[in-house]
């Protein structure tokens, strides 16, 4: 693997970082089977792109895109409080009305975003080569994204929202308004998801309207490997863990690819994401067993 791809790679586990703290934060705080998130992404793509374009300062650009990405979150939890629909259906509807949203947003599949803009920008002429400047921003990002959703999960809105996934019943007996923190945490999970495709758009130069297929998958696929990573019960560990898990994964699917001895090609990558999943899925349960014998 050379160093360029290295670093490609590094960026890119570093972009869907924030998609792996969105769905840990769906699937792991609120207990809520969420996949939204394969419209949310290419929903905070399309609203930045479009926005740059448009003339919008980038980080202005980046805001308006987490907060689409908030509301896509509030629909699905609508229809699963207020109407008692299944949450993965409630996540399913919506999934697949973002796909005609975000056509309409762009108005064509994709949008371009070369020579314009973007939050690095100001970074490029700094003296580092390009590919230095990504994953350093990104990086820096993420960690300041890590810091302050930790801090929030330890408040007393983040205990009662982590009370509402672990246990609703006890939850209400408690005076916690249960219904209140799915709200919350729906449009912070699909936020985050939200920012992790500005950024991909803004670092790739590019939205595309089927960027978020299996944007899902990666993002518990970086969950399941951080939980690897880190068997622990704090949450700054597994915060943590979901960034470094989001890395590692895509650095395994970079070196399979990369590998002239697998053979693989580019168009082999959704086989080499189901292996891997499977992998990081079934090898803990078999460490667990071993134990046990």
């Amino acid at each position: 693997m050379s160093q360029i791809a290295f670093l490609g790679a590094v960026e890119l586990g570093l972009v869907f970082a924030f998609v792996a703290i969105g769905v840990y934060i769906a699937f792991r705080i609120l207990d809520f089977p969420d996949l939204t998130v394969d419209g949310s992404f290419p929903l905070g793509a399309a609203v930045a792109a479009v926005l740059i374009l448009s003339g919008w300062n980038a980080w202005a650009a980046t805001g308006a895109a987490m907060l689409a990405g908030g509301a896509a979150g509030l629909v699905t939890a609508f229809l699963n409080v207020r109407f008692r629909i299944l949450n993965l259906l409630a996540s399913i509807l919506t999934m697949i009305a973002l796909f005609s949203v975000n056509l309409r947003v762009m108005g064509r599949p994709n949008v371009a975003l070369i020579n314009q803009e973007t939050m690095l920008t100001p970074f490029y002429g700094l003296g580092l080569p390009d590919y230095y400047v990504r994953p350093l921003f990104v990086g820096v990002l993420a960690l300041v994204v890590l810091l302050l959703v930790w801090r929030f999960l330890a408040s007393d809105l983040g205990l009662a929202m982590r009370a509402t996934g672990a246990n609703p019943r006890m939850a209400r007996a408690q005076g916690v308004k249960t219904s209140v923190h799915i709200y919350l945490g729906m449009a912070l999970s699909n936020a985050l998801v939200a920012l992790g495709g500005s950024l991909f758009a803004q670092t790739n130069g590019f939205a595309d309207v089927t960027s978020g297929v299996g944007t899902i998958v990666v993002g518990l696929a970086a969950v399941i490997v951080g939980e690897t990573l880190f068997r622990s019960r704090l949450i700054l560990l597994a915060l943590v863990g979901c960034v470094l898990g989001s890395v590692l994964y895509r650095l395994a699917i970079q070196l399979a690819l990369s590998s002239d001895v697998l053979g693989l090609q580019a168009s082999d990558l959704n086989l080499v994401t189901a292996v891997l999943v499977a992998a990081a899925l079934v090898l803990p349960r078999l460490r667990r067993g071993r134990a046990a014998a």
